[in-house]
């Protein structure tokens, strides 16, 4: 709850700082107001902004049967409630999970996932993500996509603001403070967007996949997935808003954008050598 606690502090923070570069102290209040409501909206309503973030989309068990039944006994070894299961439509293989706790979580897996990788392979991602509900890192992560997402929004309404002149009293000409304060916020909001998501622990990632080899009952699928996603990141787009890259099992924009600097998943090789040295 800390670092809950901590991300929608800093998002009431940096809204309050764009409120006062636009608006002064009348803006202040009101993005101070803004930012009560969406964090009392991120907590209870972030795993479902994850969702559309990412164009998932629900999955019956008629139209995916295997991963049902995968998903099922995985979570009978877990000891854990069996979660809503979604597809993203994406050729990229990956996968991520989403919820604010176990009783309200759902694992979705990419169309790409299902067809290139094979059953131990689908099997460890999935108790991969298994894991991150079970270590219930699974709030921290999507409250921390939708206030990025926020802030990304936020940042283009700020910047149409400066454009259209909204940032400035009547007494400012034109290039005055209101100006230069809204610009500068719409530069720096999705700089301020990637650091929320470099607030998410790298040690996490090793612990899920820890606890996911353990609840597959063999670390060998989970690290044979591990390297066919990382080179099919390399190689398949995926189009995504990077405010919701750190749910991913693997870091979905690797290839195709400067993401991978402040990526906050370690690296895959290492991972792999965690995962192939366990013993059980």
């Amino acid at each position: 709850m800390f670092k809950t606690g901590l991300l929608m502090g800093g998002l009431t923070i940096l809204l309050v700082l764009f409120g006062s570069a636009v608006m002064g102290e009348t803006g202040a209040v009101l993005f101070f107001l803004i930012a009560l409501g969406m964090n009392l909206f991120s907590y209870f309503y972030s795993d479902q902004v994850a969702i559309k973030m990412t164009g998932s989309y629900p999955v019956s068990e008629r139209e995916a049967p295997e991963l049902y039944a995968t998903v099922r006994r995985l979570c009978r070894q877990a000891d854990l409630p069996m979660p809503g299961l979604y597809l993203t439509p994406s050729a990229q293989p990956n996968a991520f999970a989403t919820g604010r706790n176990p009783r309200h979580a759902a694992v979705a897996v990419t169309e790409g996932l299902l067809r290139i990788l094979n059953r131990p392979e689908i099997e460890g991602v999935l108790a991969h993500e298994l894991a991150h509900i079970k270590n219930r890192d699974i709030l921290i992560s999507t409250i921390a996509a939708a206030l990025a997402g926020a802030i990304t929004m936020i940042a283009n309404i700020v910047q149409w603001g400066a454009i259209f002149g909204l940032g400035r009293s009547d007494d400012e000409e034109d290039g005055g403070p209101g100006m230069i304060g809204s610009l500068l916020m719409a530069v720096l909001a999705p700089i301020a967007a990637m650091i929320i998501q470099l607030a998410i622990s790298r040690s996490r990632e090793y612990l899920a996949d820890a606890t996911g080899a353990r609840i597959a009952g063999t670390p060998e699928g989970l690290a044979g997935a591990l390297l066919k996603l990382e080179a099919a990141a390399r190689q398949i787009p995926m189009q995504l808003n990077p405010a919701a890259s750190h749910l991913f099992i693997v870091n979905p924009l690797s290839g195709f954008s400067l993401a991978w600097l402040f990526s906050t998943h370690p690296p895959i090789a290492e991972r792999v050598r965690r995962l192939k040295a366990m013993r059980f």
